[in-house]
């Protein structure tokens, strides 16, 4: 029987509003038990808030292992997502969860509704610094550089104009 290969993808978790299993930092930690073929996943952490909300997000990242294309896993991160109540609202809202794919270790891919690398994951620490935890080593397939150097460039502090 020929060997079947897996593909990585790293799963940038979030979570700002109370959902059946408790607090933000709950949900986030149900969530990767709910994700099947964990390889890894990194310590929960606070982040402020993108955009108009103003409830304070646990965030994590978890390795996952799996056969399917980025689409077919959209598909089940979504399913999750409704699972834990998640319904469409306006973007950067509360939510019980956010799964999100970052990466995956088949380099680019973009279809409908879905583009992987994730387009702004370079430029939020709350996703590079726990991904770093897990694959410093990680190159982007777009820009090439590692999670840690693109970590460090998120964390430079920006000239003022």
């Amino acid at each position: 029987m020929p060997r079947t290969t897996r593909t990585l993808y790293a799963i940038a978790i979030g979570s700002n509003r109370r959902g059946r299993h408790g607090s933000p930092s709950r949900e986030v930690a149900a969530a990767i038990a709910a994700l099947k073929h964990v390889v890894a996943a990194s310590p929960i952490v606070a982040s402020d808030p993108v955009g108009p909300s103003n409830r304070r997000f646990a965030n994590a990242v978890a390795l996952i292992e799996s056969k399917r294309r980025p689409p077919d896993v959209l598909a089940r991160l979504k399913a999750i997502e409704a699972r834990f109540g998640r319904r469409p609202g306006r973007r950067w809202g509360a939510r019980v969860i956010d799964l999100d794919i970052i990466l995956w270790s088949g380099g680019i891919c973009a279809s409908l509704g879905l583009s992987v690398p994730h387009p702004a994951y370079r430029n939020r620490r709350f996703v590079l610094a726990p991904l770093a935890r897990l694959a410093p080593d990680w190159r982007d397939p777009v820009g090439g550089k590692t999670v840690r150097q693109l970590l460090h460039a998120v964390d430079q502090p920006r000239p003022r104009a």
